[in-house]
């Protein structure tokens, strides 16, 4: 059934189901004007037109269409991919970079295009993201922040976007933690204050507080049993309680 704008080529023009190479095949149900077509502008039917032909997708890594190429790309042969690695568009490239064998994807890590960086950063061998952990573009640091060996996360301390930052604050050696204790955001303070309750029983920000008061050992969570925010006493009080409790039942 037909969904989605109508249905026009890649440059805007009228598709002529009878000038196509694959016409045979809408009498099969393997495309069809409006739904599943590799001549279509719209993504959705260009893909569901490869869905329906994974045969075809390597005679149509070259057609012109950008849209056409990565979606050929997504099924075609790999052993037909790496000359997409020079494809105009990031987005071609990109999709060549995720399928094929890891190590093609550490001669790419300064493409100028962020889409082929973030591929790049999720293909890489984990030993090979630190330079990507110093990368332009926040969501490519982002993602190696997520991947790569906490001993490599240091570098990622002072990261300018706070989200960074929290990332790094939960994978980190327990070590470096103290690191964090002079974070200008809280909430990255608070991820820290969830390894290391001890070192945040000072923080100035109630929600730090209430973490290290929820999570913190007896002699921590001790220390806030005075705190000026009562909701903090009463976490406090309710922590300690439970660890003299949890201490009792295995005497």
């Amino acid at each position: 059934m037909p969904e989605g704008p109508a249905p026009v080529d890649w440059q805007g023009g009228e598709l002529d189901c009878g000038a196509c190479t694959y016409s045979a095949r809408r009498e099969t149900g393997q495309c069809g004007l409006g739904w599943a077509c590799v001549h279509d502008r719209y993504a959705k039917r260009i893909e569901r037109f490869f869905v329906l032909n994974p045969e075809l997708a390597d005679e149509c890594l070259g057609m012109p269409y950008f849209e056409t190429r990565m979606n050929a790309a997504r099924v075609a042969n790999v052993f037909r991919l790496p000359v997409l690695l020079k494809d105009p568009d990031a987005g071609v490239r990109a999709m060549a970079i995720l399928r094929l064998p890891r190590a093609q994807a550490k001669r790419h890590i300064k493409d100028p295009d962020r889409r082929m960086r973030i591929a790049v950063t999720h293909r890489l061998e984990t030993p090979d993201l630190l330079p990507m952990l110093s990368d332009s573009d926040s969501y490519v640091r982002s993602i190696a922040a997520r991947r790569a060996e906490p001993g490599m996360l240091p570098v990622a301390i002072p990261d300018e976007d706070p989200e960074i930052r929290r990332i790094v604050a939960r994978r980190i050696g327990e070590d470096w933690l103290d690191r964090f204790r002079n974070d200008d955001d809280p909430l990255v303070r608070r991820e820290a204050a969830e390894r290391r309750p001890a070192l945040f029983v000072d923080d100035p920000d109630m929600r730090v507080r209430h973490c290290v008061a929820d999570t913190g050992d007896a002699e921590t969570v001790s220390a806030l049993l005075d705190d000026e925010d009562e909701f903090i006493r009463e976490t406090a009080q309710a922590r300690l309680a439970q660890l003299q409790e949890a201490n009792h039942v295995h005497r």
